[in-house]
C-alpha cells in the first residue's frame, strides 16, 4: 500500500472513531472541504505534509501520534 492511501485510511478512521465526517475534520482543522475530499481522491497522489499537520491539529494529535501504527511501520519502501 502508498504512503498517501495509508494517510486517507488512517484520516478515515479517525473521523469514523469521533463520529465525525471529513467537512467536520476540515471545519476543526482550519481548511476547506475540498481540501480534505481532494486530498481523499484516489485519483490524487500528493499529499501536503502541511494539510497533514493541519488536520492533526484539528484532531487535537500530534504527526507522531497520527504515524504511530503497526500500519505506518509495515509500509514497504517507495523507491524501488
Amino acid at each position: 500500500m502508498a504512503v498517501k492511501d495509508m494517510v486517507v485510511q488512517r484520516f478515515q478512521a479517525l473521523c469514523r472513531e469521533r463520529g465525525i465526517k471529513p467537512n467536520e475534520l476540515a471545519t476543526l482543522a482550519g481548511v476547506t472541504p475540498s481540501t480534505v475530499y481532494s486530498m481523499m481522491d484516489a485519483h490524487r497522489r500528493d499529499v501536503s505534509v502541511v494539510t497533514v499537520k493541519k488536520l492533526c491539529d484539528g484532531l487535537e494529535i500530534t504527526l507522531g501520534e497520527f504515524f504511530s501504527t503497526p500500519e505506518f511501520e509495515a509500509l514497504e519502501q517507495e523507491i524501488r
